[in-house]
């Protein structure tokens, strides 16, 4: 290198050929390293504005409260149906009056409310469905370079090693 350096006039000048070169040649042939490192910064700036998206409202008195009872109804169908249970073995006359009562009900409205109770779970059942898990916020990495070198294989690298796409 010491021939190099003193023909074209020192270290500084062999430097500002160098980089000239890589941004000739950047001008026909992208970095690739370049774009792994926009593709980083990117993903993980839709990762942080999702992250955010999904942050805690901070929900109000009234909005806690109906949290709270859109999730009463099934407790309340399990524990009632226990308690029917215990009923029957506590006052069985009584309850025999009120299964007697259960029977006259019409049959289009058991389908109505079967129809009702089974459009409530099965949309509570869709929602969970399309939603498992929240996602969780990505903090923002210290050097994005880094990470994709960690990440990812460098395609530059491949290219120079023959096994390229």
């Amino acid at each position: 290198m010491g021939v190099i350096a003193n023909l074209f006039g020192g270290a500084q000048a062999v430097t500002a050929i160098g980089t000239a070169a890589k941004d000739i040649a950047e001008v026909f042939t992208p970095s690739a390293t370049r774009q792994m490192e926009l593709s980083a910064e990117a993903q993980m700036a839709a990762l942080r504005q999702l992250g955010a998206e999904y942050a805690d409202p901070g929900l109000g008195w009234f909005d806690r409260m109906v949290n709270g009872l859109n999730r009463l109804p099934r407790p309340m169908l399990a524990f009632g149906t226990l308690g029917l249970f215990v009923y029957a073995m506590v006052e069985p006359v009584s309850f025999g009056e009120r299964m007697v009562g259960l029977n006259l009900v019409p049959d289009p409205l058991w389908w109505l409310l079967g129809a009702v109770v089974g459009f409530y779970f099965g949309a509570r059942e869709a929602h969970y469905y399309r939603r498992p898990t929240a996602p969780v916020a990505v903090p923002a990495p210290e050097n994005a370079a880094a990470m994709t070198a960690v990440s990812e294989p460098n395609p530059a690298l491949q290219d120079w090693r023959g096994t390229g796409r």
